[in-house]
């Protein structure tokens, strides 16, 4: 799934994603250190891999779009 990243802190590893229909979705330093990133900007475009639904739904993954 592919989304735009909002938000990121450096310190925390953490931070939020929008989805395509303007759904924020955080993420933990866990799903940022799975997608070996090191740096990421707001703006940016990303894939995603989550788990569960609704508010239950998480960010498992987040690495860098590429084409």
């Amino acid at each position: 799934m592919q989304a735009t990243a909002f938000t990121y802190s450096p310190e925390t590893r953490s931070g939020s994603v929008l989805l395509d229909d303007g759904t924020p979705l955080p993420f933990d330093a866990a799903a940022f250190d799975a997608g070996g990133l090191r740096l990421l900007r707001p703006g940016q475009r990303v894939r995603i891999e989550t788990a569960g639904d609704g508010a239950e739904r998480r960010v498992l993954l987040v690495t860098l779009q590429t084409f």
